[in-house]
C-alpha cells in the first residue's frame, strides 16, 4: 500500500515536471541563457562577471543563482541602470553594495562610474552580459554593454553575450545618432529603433571599430533559439519598471520622446507609457493623476495632476515609431512655457539637432520620415552583415 502512493506521488512529480514550460511565456523561444551546454566549458574554472539585472533568469531562476549551483566562480555582479534588482526609478542612481543572497559584491555601472575599471576587471576571467533589452538605442542597457566591451578589449578579457530576443526586432526606423549628439542615451550611429538584438548590436559595434581606440574585444555570442525577426515576443519580465508590457514597449520609441516636456506618458500611473496627457481639458476625454508609486515613479511628472488626453492601452496594433503623437502636442502646446520643452534632452534622444527644427518649422510626419530614408538604406546593409536570425520585411 505504502509502495502504491508512493508510486503515485512520483507519477504526479514527473508528469508536473513534464508538463512544465521551459518559460511560462513564449515557451517556444529559448534565450541564449538557457543554452547552458554552450559556454559552461567556456567558463568553468575560470572567475567570472556578469552583467545582469532582473531580467537574467533560467527557468524563473537568476543566472547567478544557476552558476553557484554549477560552482561557478561568480567574483562580481555588475549593475545596469534601474539597479540589479530592477527597482530603482529612472535616472536614478545606482549605488554599490553586495548581494545579500550570495554575499557577492555588485559595482554599479550607472552613475558616476559607466565603465569597469581596471581594478574592477582585475579578479576576472570572463564576463557574461546577460540582460532583456528593447531594441532602442536610448535604452541605456546597451550602453553599459558597450562601456563593458571596452574595458574587456582594453583588459583582454573575453565577453559572452546571452542574447535574448528583441520584442522591436521587426523594423527598424528613425534617425541616424550624429557624432556631436553621442551620450550615454546614444553612443552609435544607429537608429532609434535599430532592429537589432543585443547579440547582433555587440558584433556590429565590435567589427566596425565602434570601441574606444578602434579595438577589438573576444567576443562570443550565444543565440536565441526558436525566434527570427518576425517573431513576436512578449517579455515574460518588464525590462525596467516603467515597461510593464508589450503594449508598452511596442510604444515606448514614440513616446519616449515626451520625456523632454512635460507632458506626461503615465509616469506614476500603473499604465505607463501607453497613454500621454496634459493639463488641458481640451487635450482629450481619458484622465489621469499621476502618483508616486515606489518602485515605478518616485517624483512622476504632473505629480497630483489632473492629465487629459490618450488612452493607448485597448491598441491592438502592432505599434512602430510614430511621431504624429508630438508633432500633434507640439503644434498645440510648444511655443507655451508649460510645455516645457527641454530641446538639448530632445536632441540627446533624437540623435541630431534636426529632427526639432523640423517639427518646429513645420514639416509633416511625411516629409520628416522622407529625410531619414537615405540614411536608413545605408543601415540597412550595415545590418544585414550582422544578423544572426531571418530577416523581416521592411516597410
Amino acid at each position: 500500500m505504502k509502495f502504491a502512493r508512493l508510486l503515485l506521488a512520483l507519477c504526479v512529480l514527473v508528469c508536473l515536471y513534464s508538463c512544465t514550460p521551459i518559460q511560462k511565456v513564449n515557451a517556444q523561444v529559448i534565450p541564449g541563457a538557457n543554452s547552458f551546454s554552450e559556454y559552461i566549458d567556456h567558463i568553468r574554472g575560470k572567475r567570472v562577471a556578469l552583467l545582469v539585472n532582473h531580467t537574467s533568469v533560467i527557468d524563473d531562476v537568476h543566472l547567478v543563482d544557476t552558476l553557484l549551483s554549477y560552482n561557478i566562480s561568480v567574483t562580481t555582479i555588475f549593475a545596469p541602470e534601474h539597479g540589479f534588482r530592477g527597482k530603482k526609478d529612472a535616472g536614478e542612481s545606482v549605488n554599490d553594495q553586495v548581494d545579500q543572497e550570495t554575499g557577492i559584491p555588485i559595482v554599479s555601472l550607472y552613475g558616476k562610474n559607466k565603465k569597469p575599471t581596471n581594478n574592477q576587471l582585475e579578479n576576472v576571467d570572463v564576463v557574461l552580459f546577460d540582460i532583456q533589452d528593447v531594441g532602442v538605442r536610448f535604452y541605456t542597457y546597451i550602453s553599459s554593454m558597450h562601456y563593458m566591451m571596452e574595458a574587456c578589449a582594453e583588459n583582454n578579457k573575453q565577453l559572452i553575450v546571452l542574447d535574448r530576443p528583441n520584442p522591436n526586432g521587426d523594423y527598424f526606423s528613425g534617425p541616424i545618432l550624429k557624432p556631436d549628439f553621442k551620450s550615454f542615451v546614444g553612443m552609435h550611429p544607429i537608429p532609434v529603433v535599430h532592429g537589432l538584438t543585443v547579440g547582433e548590436l555587440s558584433k556590429m559595434i565590435n567589427e566596425e571599430g565602434w570601441l574606444k581606440g578602434g579595438k577589438k574585444c573576444e567576443l562570443q555570442v550565444v543565440m536565441v533559439k526558436n525566434w527570427n525577426h518576425n517573431t513576436k515576443y512578449n517579455l515574460p519580465i518588464k525590462p525596467s519598471p516603467n515597461l510593464p508590457n508589450y503594449n508598452s514597449v511596442r510604444l515606448y520609441p514614440s513616446l519616449c520622446f515626451f520625456e523632454a516636456t512635460k507632458v506626461s506618458v503615465g509616469r506614476g500611473t500603473y499604465f505607463p507609457f501607453q497613454v500621454i496627457g496634459y493639463p488641458d481639458k481640451s487635450t482629450g476625454d481619458f484622465m489621469f493623476i499621476p502618483q508616486s508609486i515606489e518602485g515605478m515613479a518616485k517624483k512622476p511628472k504632473q505629480e497630483g495632476v489632473k492629465c487629459y488626453g490618450i488612452d493607448l492601452r485597448e491598441s491592438t496594433e502592432q505599434h512602430k515609431l510614430d511621431l504624429s503623437y508630438f508633432i500633434s502636442f507640439y503644434n498645440r502646446y510648444g511655443n507655451q512655457s508649460s510645455f516645457g520643452l527641454d530641446e538639448r534632452w530632445f536632441n540627446l534622444l533624437a540623435g541630431n539637432g534636426q529632427l526639432i527644427k523640423d517639427i518646429k518649422t513645420g514639416l509633416t510626419l511625411h516629409e520628416i520620415e522622407q529625410s531619414w530614408q537615405e540614411e536608413l538604406q545605408g543601415y540597412s546593409k550595415l545590418r544585414d552583415k550582422y544578423l544572426l536570425y531571418d530577416k523581416e520585411t521592411v516597410d
